[in-house]
């Protein structure tokens, strides 16, 4: 389901198509996914009061107030609206108001807004549904409350402006229920407050660790709880080599990563090897398990910001027609895909064996092999997707026309020399994955 048509620039498509796009296309995704984020909480607002959901007004004026807050500090507070579990919460519970399932509370509207207020420093007062003790503020933290507060809660922000360095990271609030009192301090714990932590990428940007967020992750059961200090210090180190290797050798990937992503989540390690994944209701989030090292973490980044391009593009633009229950063949997955799924996965192997073709020729020795198999691989399972869809009947004229580009520069990679044992090893690699997924699917 699409709620909204926005226009995307003809350069910034062919760009996309390609592969690429850089900065600039990135961040015409990024404003449609905000633009995206405010029709869902104005969508809330709306269908709360058709619904009569007693939380209906405290979801009115929660609304009233960020567009107050929106209108003084619009880079601040669009933090908030961008924040891929504020976006994850207003479309569930869009999609509850709008089929009256009663899942999600309206109400919970105030917690974006108090957020807000924090992120903007904003002096203001409004009331917040308290269900339990706990309440998640989307991109700064968790706050514990002390029982007997009742269904709903007054609370009265005042902003303390300590924050340094310019960014408005590092400023904080307090925030008074009645005579209980918590300092909501974006970068550090406190009495009755949890923050999350946040990951340095360069000067003037890091990456949120969402590891408290209700609604940080589509899949519940498979996130991790919050990080240890310890293990934060291991994603630091590991995501510090990534970018080293990202900037140094993948300066438009770097580019898109920078634009595109926002949160980390922790995810549970499959029995072997790694987990990552990126999802449509949490457009700016990878989920990953624990890297390993710096270049796993680096391709991983080439393989994620591929889906959220994708998938931020495929709210703007129909690629795929409606699912008839055909189901292929993807040389990355031990299931039959649909094509929307076999779309997803040619145009991130097509992310990675760009990466694998820039980063063998640093490669040497064993890790130079592994490197030119990689490269030979990917090219080549991606390209024969793209021909599994461009012959499947299941693309509307602007998704052929994608498809058409995107194989395109798989031939032009497909025409690059691989070292001759490389390629006999990719090839064998190939033919057990084929081997396996027909026993297993015939």
């Amino acid at each position: 389901m699409r709620l909204f048509t926005r226009p995307l620039s003809g350069t910034a498509l062919a760009e996309l198509a390609a592969g690429g796009g850089g900065a600039a296309a990135v961040r015409e995704l990024a404003a449609a996914q905000r633009l995206k984020n405010l029709l869902l909480l104005r969508g809330v607002v709306e269908e709360a009061a058709a619904a009569r959901h007693p939380h209906a007004e405290l979801a009115a004026e929660a609304y009233g107030l960020l567009s107050d807050m929106e209108n003084r500090a619009a880079d601040r507070v669009g933090r908030v609206l961008l924040h891929p579990a504020a976006g994850a919460w207003a479309w569930r519970t869009y999609r509850s108001l709008s089929r009256r399932t009663g899942e999600e509370d309206p109400g919970r509207l105030g917690a974006l807004a108090l957020s807000a207020a924090i992120g903007s420093q904003t002096a203001c007062e409004l009331r917040l549904p308290v269900a339990g003790r706990d309440v998640m503020l989307p991109s700064l933290g968790l706050l514990t409350l002390p029982a007997g507060l009742g269904e709903v809660a007054d609370v009265a922000v005042r902003p303390d402006g300590t924050g340094t360095g310019g960014t408005g990271d590092g400023d904080g609030a307090e925030l008074r229920f009645g005579r209980f009192t918590v300092r909501a301090d974006p970068l550090r714990d406190g009495p009755g407050w949890q923050a999350l932590h946040r990951l340095a990428v360069r000067p003037g940007l890091s990456l949120v660790v969402d590891d408290l967020d209700p609604y940080r992750w589509a899949v519940a059961d498979v996130v991790e709880p919050r990080l240890s200090a310890e293990r934060r210090r291991w994603w630091q180190s590991c995501l510090r080599d990534a970018w080293r290797i990202l900037t140094a050798h993948h300066g438009t990937v770097a580019e898109e990563v920078a634009a595109a992503t926002r949160v980390l989540t922790p995810i549970q390690a499959p029995a072997s090897g790694q987990n990552s994944a990126t999802s449509r209701e949490t457009f700016g989030t990878m989920a990953l398990s624990e890297p390993r090292h710096g270049l796993g973490f680096a391709e991983t980044f080439a393989h994620e910001v591929q889906h959220a391009k994708l998938t931020a593009l495929t709210d703007m633009v129909d690629l795929t027609l409606p699912d008839d229950g055909q189901r292929h063949y993807a040389p990355w997955r031990p299931d039959p895909r649909p094509v929307y799924g076999l779309l997803q996965g040619a145009y991130a192997y097509l992310g990675v064996a760009g990466f694998w073709q820039r980063q063998r020729r640093f490669e040497s020795g064993e890790a130079g092999f592994r490197a030119q198999v990689e490269f030979a691989r990917w090219r080549e399972g991606a390209h024969l997707v793209t021909g599994t869809l461009q012959a499947s009947g299941c693309l509307t004229e602007q998704g052929q026309e994608f498809v058409a580009v995107m194989r395109g520069t798989l031939e032009r990679l497909l025409a690059q020399p691989v070292d001759p044992a490389a390629a006999a090893q990719a090839h064998r690699e190939a033919d057990r994955h084929r081997e396996e997924w027909t026993r297993r699917n015939t």
